[in-house]
């Protein structure tokens, strides 16, 4: 972990480097190429950190955006450089990083779209404005964007967060990026649409009580796996934040759990939670088939660490066509 002396000892030092398998992150997701592991994450200008070995780190100070587009603010009104929830993926020759521009609570929301040819370097190339919400219009949330490729090479975008939850729309290359395709659907929600004995949200009175978030699909097998969040992140060692899962033959759903559930009614088979020892919470995953194992990755927030959000890396082991996560932390072969 970086330490605060550490940290001191670097200011104004462009690119930090320490040693940990669990370094300070919030809402993770990873990138591999040409032997360099690249994770992104919420922060100032999108927070980047890259290994080899998933262990010694090597920290961007100033993040992935160095000037934050003028559309981002004209969209969303109060939003300024604290950039939540990014995805990444590679698609048609290029890496795209979609990023969620809002702030907390509020549906006055955008996600963002940036490309690249290579990670290697920082010339990100900024694509505009992929999809935006708006208070009283939508009831969805424009925020936490997942990509994903079905079976036949075609682009998805999964996002959402409380409102009527997850959403997911097809995507289609136009002038030379892509562009929604069609109308979002909902895939995934926390409690059956018109449950009325739902839990009071505490943290706030805009976003209601459906507490589902951050999407992620997983192509596994013939079968597409949505992971979603449930419950309250972002309150420390008060968070409630944990990963549910359901599958599906098809992309578009309906994603259904193990006992039978559709995730749009309230459906999700546990995947991670608090363990009550190491971290109180544990929310906002991504997972991935790298070249040695299948791996999920998210945060947790660490009691040690007074409710520090940390990186948990697991690998996925698939018994009877479900994921499961070892208990110890994810090694990388060399």
């Amino acid at each position: 972990m970086l330490s605060a002396s550490v940290w001191a000892q670097t200011q104004g030092q462009r690119q930090v480097t320490f040693d940990t398998t669990t370094p300070f992150v919030h809402d993770p997701v990873m990138a591999y190429e040409n032997g360099v592991y690249h994770i992104y994450s919420t922060g100032n200008n999108i927070g980047h950190m890259t290994s080899t070995n998933r262990h010694t780190w090597h920290v961007e100070r100033d993040g992935v955006i160095q000037d934050i587009p003028a559309w981002t603010h004209d969209s969303v009104p109060g939003f300024r450089r604290h950039i939540w929830a990014p995805d990444i993926i590679r698609w048609r020759g290029r890496w795209w990083l979609a990023y969620s521009c809002s702030t907390f609570g509020k549906n006055t929301s955008a996600i963002g779209l940036l490309s690249n040819k290579t990670l290697n370097d920082d010339n990100w190339k900024d694509n505009g404005c992929l999809l935006a919400s708006q208070e009283r219009r939508d009831n969805w949330n424009a925020i936490d964007p997942a990509f994903a490729i079905d079976s036949k090479d075609s682009l998805w975008l999964a996002w959402g967060s409380f409102w009527d939850g997850i959403q997911l729309a097809p995507l289609e290359m136009r002038n030379g990026k892509p562009q929604l395709a069609g109308h979002p659907r909902t895939i995934a929600r926390r409690y059956k649409k018109d449950t009325t004995d739902q839990p009071v949200n505490s943290t706030s009175r805009y976003a209601g009580t459906n507490a589902i978030e951050a999407p992620f699909i997983m192509h596994h097998d013939g079968l597409y796996y949505l992971f979603v969040s449930w419950d309250y992140c972002c309150r420390g060692a008060q968070s409630t934040y944990r990963v549910v899962v359901g599958r599906s033959k098809d992309i578009i759903g309906p994603y259904i759990d193990k006992e039978g559930v559709p995730m749009y009614a309230g459906g999700g088979t546990p995947v991670i939670t608090g363990d009550g020892k190491l971290f109180e919470a544990a929310g906002h995953c991504a997972a991935y088939h790298l070249p040695d194992k299948d791996l999920f990755i998210c945060h947790g927030y660490s009691i040690p660490q007074q409710g520090q959000s940390i990186l948990i890396q697991r690998d996925i082991t698939w018994k009877d066509g479900w994921p499961r996560l070892n208990d110890s932390v994810s090694k990388h072969k060399k």
